[in-house]
């Protein structure tokens, strides 16, 4: 009877023991055994892993990336015009043992305050050695990829992967904000008053190259009309005078009535004439009486 209480009492302890001595790795940690502060061991890996107990304690570390944004951060580039600048890391500890060292017993808050630090410090060495315009644009992967790689080589010291950087915000102060809008609209202005200008010279060399050929092609234009005219006039004297050859009295008479038509023509024409003038002769006819009406 007196043995039950003992076995009990024994398999208690010994459960405390195994209680004690066994602990289980999340596949999201990585777990350090610890021996009055000094690392006996390491697990990475998940499962069940087991320790000394009373005497070794075990410390848990995240082992997911961990994100980090800065703090809002003021640099001065190459040209002196000052920027507000917001960066984020991406990071994950690669040395459990190298991370216990670096940031002892602060853990993942002492290493985010350190890496902060590390990455304010690049950023504005980067941002520094460059003009303003290079860190607004839209094209600066090549400025975060500097600042990754220097601080990558700072962070291993802190048992650190630094996975990526990026710059989040790039901005003018507000109080330089409104000057630099009125220098970037002023250069707006006289970029467009060149283009106005460069446009209107160009409009007046068109319009200079377009009177000239005008004038070239009117030019063109009335000299072949002067020698078509003068052709014509040409082939109308020799018409004339092919006609007055074969007929001079009935050319002569043609003329006569060409002259009659010119002379009398109107409603209010007056003309005055002696009655035997020769101007009349084709109007007299001796079977009409036309000489005695003219003389009349």
């Amino acid at each position: 009877m007196r043995k039950a209480p003992v076995l009990l009492i024994g398999l208690a302890v010994i459960v405390f023991l195994l209680f004690n001595a066994l602990f289980i790795v999340d596949e999201r940690e990585k777990a350090m055994v610890l021996q009055f502060g000094q690392v006996k061991a390491v697990k990475e890996e998940p499962g069940l892993a087991v320790k000394v107990p009373f005497i070794q304690n075990v410390v848990y570390y995240d082992a997911r990336i961990q994100g980090l944004e800065t703090s809002a951060l003021e640099v001065t580039p190459l040209d002196d015009r000052r920027l507000i600048v917001d960066a984020f890391a991406r990071w994950r500890i690669s040395d459990v043992e190298q991370f216990r060292r670096a940031v002892g017993v602060g853990g993942m808050t002492a290493a985010a305050q350190r890496l902060e630090a590390i990455l304010n410090a690049n950023v504005r060495e980067a941002l520094g050695s460059v003009r303003s315009e290079t860190v607004l644009s839209a094209d600066r992967v090549g400025l975060m990829n500097t600042i990754q790689d220097a601080a990558t080589v700072e962070a291993r010291a802190l048992g650190i992967e630094i996975i990526d950087v990026r710059l989040k915000r790039a901005d003018l102060p507000e109080q330089n904000l409104e000057a630099t809008l009125q220098r970037m609209k002023s250069e707006r202005e006289r970029e467009a008053a060149d283009e106005r200008a460069r446009g209107n010279e160009a409009a007046q060399r068109v319009r200079a190259q377009a009177d000239r050929t005008a004038i070239e092609i009117v030019s063109e234009a009335e000299r072949d009309a002067n020698i078509i005219n003068g052709e014509a006039d040409a082939e109308r004297n020799r018409i004339l005078a092919e006609a007055f050859t074969a007929d001079e009295e009935f050319f002569a008479f043609l003329r006569s009535m060409e002259a009659y038509r010119s002379s009398l023509k109107g409603d209010n024409t007056t003309l005055m004439v002696e009655p035997d003038s020769e101007f009349f002769d084709y109007l007299r006819s001796p079977n009409t009486g036309g000489n005695q009406s003219a003389d009349e």
